[in-house]
């Protein structure tokens, strides 16, 4: 069993020397399986997920929670500047410009942790885990004595399932104004096959549990006629989103399309959302102070984001030599990109990638390293990589969690990685 050391920074200490295992399988089997219909899921995850939840946690201070939370809302602070929105808008699809008042559920702020404080990442609008993680959350158990003082006061995740239902909700009356949602429609393609699915069953549980119909559907199960969108004979009248087509161009959906650009459906994250939060061109306009001082932020949130936001440019040919030659501290993502896909560290590159990243839509991003956090293997030492995300609705934090993983991003193919839950110890000043 390992001994937590002591010193100027707990967390990063705690992150590489205290390496037991805190997950209680058991408890996260009760935790997955509280529904008659979710019985055998824990078996089904090991066999077919095997590296979705690490059995560690990852310690995070007061301090760097804080910092986050700061710089999440001055971010919202910005997307809500009308010259933001203007410039956000111009650059996305039209139906984007549609806005019905959701705010969007089940945001995720990726953050990569520095001595310096937190770098932001990226955003998403359709974040997910954060119900699986909630679960992971309650199944921690401290590893030794001297460890229980940080597992003592941990938020045990109790509270975020009426918090959840009130999100749905708040949602639903933001476009409605009163009521709530008789039946909820979960949206992926092909949402068996999907990593996730053990999630999607959990949130069509936790809608029944609080009275409201729920399926998991795929969009070709949709159908738009008689102004509604019917799931067989079955009206739906809210969508909870997790396609990653932001827009809703592709053939599959456009009875869903219809359905929102008709009013008929409660539609959440939508495109209004992803164009302000989650295009990677947005981190352009975060990390550059001189437009942000054009649209009124103030000095204080410009250099807090001047902090936070790595410098981030758009991959444009006229200048490729230059970001080739720069390629070394550089992180490449597609403009429209999700989990991770398609992105390359620039000291990664070959030719023939570089290629591919100027014929298509690019973003280039400062790179900043993860933070590494020690785990025990069959007996061995090894570092794994890892950033943490913050679940928000409307710029709240609902839950902090962990990715970690080897390798250029996070892949939940690593042994020992996974989502872990993060442990808020005291920062050195408190």
């Amino acid at each position: 069993m390992s001994m937590p050391v002591v010193g100027p920074d707990v967390a990063e200490n705690l992150n590489q020397s205290c390496y037991c295992r805190t997950l209680n399988a058991e408890k996260l089997r009760r935790e997955l399986e509280r529904e008659p219909g979710m019985q055998g899921v824990m078996q089904h995850i090991t066999q077919t997920r095997p590296h979705l939840f690490s059995a560690t946690a990852v310690f995070l201070s007061t301090s760097m929670q804080q910092q986050i939370a700061a710089a999440i809302r001055t971010i919202e602070q910005v997307i809500a500047l009308p010259g933001y929105q203007a410039a956000a808008l111009a650059r996305a699809p039209a139906i984007a410009a549609r806005r019905t008042g959701p705010h969007g559920v089940c945001m995720g702020y990726d953050f990569h942790l520095t001595t310096d404080g937190p770098r932001l990442i990226e955003v998403n609008t359709n974040a997910g885990g954060l119900l699986l993680n909630a679960a992971l959350v309650r199944a921690q158990e401290a590893c030794c004595d001297s460890m229980r003082f940080a597992f003592a006061s941990q938020f045990q995740a109790g509270s975020l399932e009426p918090a959840l239902i009130d999100m749905f909700v708040a949602e639903w009356q933001l476009q409605r104004g009163n009521g709530r949602p008789e039946r909820v429609a979960i949206v992926d393609s092909a949402p068996d096959t999907q990593y996730l699915a053990p999630e999607f069953d959990l949130f069509q549980q936790l809608f029944v549990r609080h009275g409201i119909a729920a399926s998991v559907v795929d969009p070709s199960a949709l159908e738009w006629r008689a102004g509604a969108l019917w799931q067989g004979d079955l009206r739906v009248d809210m969508v909870y989103n997790r396609l990653t087509d932001f827009y809703l161009e592709e053939p599959a959906h456009q009875a869903i399309r219809q359905a929102y650009e008709a009013g008929a459906i409660v539609l959440t994250p939508d495109p209004h959302a992803h164009a302000l939060y989650a295009d990677k061109r947005n981190l352009i306009a975060l990390s550059d102070d001189a437009r942000l001082a054009e649209w009124g932020l103030g000095a204080t949130d410009r250099a807090r984001l001047q902090s936070v936001v790595p410098a981030t440019e758009l991959v444009e040919a006229s200048h490729a030599d230059a970001l080739w030659a720069r390629r070394k501290g550089l992180f490449f993502k597609p403009v429209a990109g999700f989990g991770a896909r398609a992105t390359y560290r620039g000291d990664k590159l070959t030719r023939r990638v570089w290629a591919d990243i100027l014929a298509g839509d690019y973003v280039a991003q400062a790179l900043v390293p993860p933070s590494a956090r020690m785990v025990e293997l069959d007996g061995a030492l090894s570092d794994l990589k890892f950033d943490v995300r913050a679940y928000t609705y409307d710029g709240h934090i609902q839950l902090l969690a962990a990715r970690m993983y080897s390798g250029q991003t996070t892949n939940f193919r690593t042994e020992g990685g996974g989502f872990a839950p993060v442990i808020v110890v005291p920062s050195s000043e408190n």
